[in-house]
């Protein structure tokens, strides 16, 4: 299937996307192009239209301006056909069903299906096949759920905070598991909340907030988009409250006596900072994923 696609260019396009709801616009005339075998991390804060896109995408809901088209095709024509695969965080399983079932189920309603064992293998859930997903565990139901997206064998795999209920170890193996399918040149979308997942594992970052793109680029390059640094210091006794108020901080956090400044203005925290007579092992760090994170949404999120 990945020759067809190849010949249609783009896997996803996005021109002029728009979505209204009501006086709230979550997708705001957004353009995206997504290429095959891209891994594309989306991500922003809550009400960031992350969720809304996602579902333009999957043809689940209409755009009220723009198009999205995924290998040429209208998202509906592209599920249709079973080039795409979705995991979603609400999927609904069959509780009376086993796991096997399950997946045999959705495999037969697609043209050119993944063996039902190769993509119960690939999810990790070979000894659940027999189990009936109401005796599921939160990640286990979790890892079902990546077994259905895989056993349409999409070309484009989309997944809504994939690793959610998952345990450390689990999502390590369900992360091994999306190397496998991305090393055979398939295109993956995800939102997650781990910035962890997106720093390790996406070729791209897509921040979006308030319906707008505010990022996109390799994760080095969003990092240097923020332009703030990090500011760790050992500071006892100073609320949090206190210290997000100071000039160039975009964010504050404490653990123990050692506080972590996200910075806009890294300079002028840190005169502000040396003010405290307490203050001392200060570090200066350039931004990761998260601290740009929280630079490039400090700004209202909402409209």
């Amino acid at each position: 299937m990945v020759d067809t696609v190849k010949e249609h260019g783009a896997a996803v396009s996005i021109t002029g996307l728009t979505k209204n709801y009501g006086d709230l616009r979550a997708v705001d005339a957004i353009d995206v192009l997504i290429a095959p075998g891209e891994v594309v991390a989306l991500l922003g804060p809550n009400g960031a239209g992350k969720s809304t896109t996602v579902d333009m995408i999957l043809g689940l809901a209409e755009p009220d301006a723009g198009q999205v088209l995924v290998f040429g095709n209208t998202p509906r024509e592209a599920v249709a056909e079973g080039a795409i695969g979705a995991m979603l965080q609400n999927g609904t399983l069959l509780d009376d069903a086993t796991v096997e079932e399950t997946v045999a189920m959705i495999a037969s309603l697609h043209r050119e299906p993944m063996p039902v064992a190769e993509a119960m293998r690939r999810a990790g859930v070979q000894e659940l096949a027999n189990r009936r997903c109401t005796k599921l565990s939160g990640g286990q139901r979790q890892r079902v759920r990546f077994a259905v997206a895989l056993v349409a064998n999409p070309d484009l795999l989309v997944l809504d905070e994939p690793t959610a209920a998952m345990d450390v170890g689990t999502r390590r193996e369900f992360w091994a598991s999306m190397r496998e399918f991305t090393d055979q040149g398939r295109t993956v979308l995800f939102a997650t909340h781990y910035l962890d997942e997106a720093e390790e594992f996406a070729d791209r970052v897509i921040l979006m907030r308030a319906g707008k793109i505010v990022a996109d680029g390799s994760v080095a390059s969003v990092r240097e988009m923020a332009s703030g640094r990090t500011i760790a210091a050992v500071l006892p006794d100073v609320p949090v409250e206190l210290l997000e108020c100071m000039p160039g901080v975009a964010a504050a956090e404490r653990r123990a006596d050692r506080i972590q400044l996200t910075c806009k203005d890294s300079d002028a925290a840190l005169r502000a900072l040396l003010h405290y007579p307490d203050v001392r092992d200060i570090e200066v760090s350039a931004a990761g994923l998260e601290e740009a994170f929280l630079a490039l949404t400090a700004q209202e999120n909402a409209r």
